[in-house]
């Protein structure tokens, strides 16, 4: 995090990140002293409405971050950065984006929560896009023009107002993780009254065990057990009404409707309060880690992994034979998960026994067109062919010529 004063000091001179939280509520001056080198530009949590006509004198600069502002329409600007690849205006105002407003290079488009009612017809001519989230706002349809964006990989569209659901996404030959829910096409949340409920209060949360899109997962203690649960637990707090997935309620009732698997994360009781809705969950015992990291900036929609880490062939096996079964699994329910990365992943690296979760994506379709159920599970299982190109990526060198190698190879080809 950068000051203004150091910004009109000049010490940023020549930096390529900068990122001011400061209750802007003008875009700085100075900030065009740094166009010689400022890549990414990061204003988010000020209360901007507005950036300068001028913006594209920053001819180098590649992302910018606008979340928790005031906007109200998506600068035009931006359609003339000549560089600019990755936008995020999430939870602003913005209630239109106007055709000239989105630049052709973009490969990562973030309006989460805003007020759209509709998309220009422009963005067609984004061939490089590859990630488009767009929960929480107000769509009834999507364009046509969105099936040119042949590159498209991901897609979020939760919390809107669709009125059916949108055929176009399943002409896209490179589509693998794909939200829907929480819109008027969606079949309702199943009521579940047999799942066990239980107050905040008789919880104590302990430290951080990770977080994601949709919330905050920690360990946690009770005070209070009258449902005689395990001890020690995890606790999922959603964060707040409307996440970049789309409602907690529907990740709720998702996972729900999934039921139970060998490797899916238990989940125990749930918290609905005014103030608070989370869900209670096994505690995962800690020789369980993660098996992926998140995107980066750079790989946008493609997990990374840490550096030096690699499985031989008979353990991707393992790995890829279990996470069929949960497909499988998803399948037979009609849920697609929406999520389906390694970084959802916990492994035991001693048996190889891995445990999946995190539904905030999650969507039912069962109720839908048999054309339609057979496309969604299409998009489903190409998440899990990246996900078998990505196990194949950590296989050791010496079993790189090994015919189970080249058998999983061939299978996802």
């Amino acid at each position: 995090m950068h000051t203004l004063k150091q910004l009109n000091s000049g010490e940023l001179k020549g930096i390529k990140r900068l990122q001011i939280a400061d209750n802007l509520t003008q875009f700085p001056p100075a900030i065009y002293e740094l166009a010689d080198s400022l890549e990414i530009l990061d204003l988010s949590n000020n209360a901007l409405t507005d950036l300068p006509d001028d913006l594209d004198r920053l001819t180098k600069l590649r992302i910018v971050f606008c979340s928790n502002n005031q906007f109200t329409e998506l600068p035009e600007v931006l359609g003339r950065c000549s560089k600019l690849e990755m936008i995020g205006f999430k939870n602003n105002q913005i209630e239109q984006v106007s055709e000239k407003a989105l630049p052709v290079q973009t490969r990562w488009l973030i309006l989460t929560d805003n007020q759209l009612t509709q998309l220009p017809d422009s963005i067609g001519r984004l061939k490089p896009l590859q990630k488009l989230a767009l929960a929480g706002n107000q769509l009834t349809v999507l364009p046509d023009s969105l099936g040119q964006c042949q590159n498209l990989e991901l897609i979020r569209l939760s919390a809107n107002q669709l009125q059916a659901f949108p055929e176009v996404l399943l002409k896209l030959p490179k589509l693998a993780w794909l939200a829907f829910s929480g819109n008027p096409f969606c079949a309702p949340r199943d009521p579940h009254d047999d799942f066990k409920t239980v107050a905040s209060q008789d919880l104590t949360l302990q430290e951080v065990l990770g977080q994601g899109a949709s919330g905050v997962i920690s360990k946690a203690t009770w005070v209070h057990n009258a449902l005689s649960l395990p001890n020690e637990v995890a606790v999922k707090v959603f964060k707040g009404e409307v996440t970049s997935d789309g409602y907690p309620e529907d990740e709720l009732d998702a996972c729900l409707a999934t039921g139970s698997h060998d490797n899916l994360v238990k989940p125990l009781a749930k918290i609905s309060e005014a103030d608070q809705s989370a869900l209670v969950m096994e505690l995962i015992p800690e020789v369980y880690t993660n098996l992926g990291q998140p995107p980066s900036l750079v790989s946008c929609t493609r997990d990374t992994f840490t550096q030096g880490q690699a499985f031989s062939i008979g353990q991707i096996e393992q790995i890829v034979e279990q996470m069929a079964s949960l497909l499988k699994h998803f399948a037979e329910r009609k849920i697609s998960h929406g999520d389906l990365y390694a970084h959802n992943v916990l492994i035991n690296n001693d048996t190889g026994h891995i445990l999946f979760g995190d539904f905030g994506a999650a969507s039912k379709y069962g109720h839908l067109r048999e054309d339609i159920q057979e496309g969604i599970a299409n998009v489903e299982l190409r998440a899990f062919h990246y996900f078998v190109e990505d196990m194949l990526s950590l296989c050791v060198a010496e079993d790189l010529n090994s015919k189970a190698y080249q058998t999983l190879k061939a299978s996802i080809a």
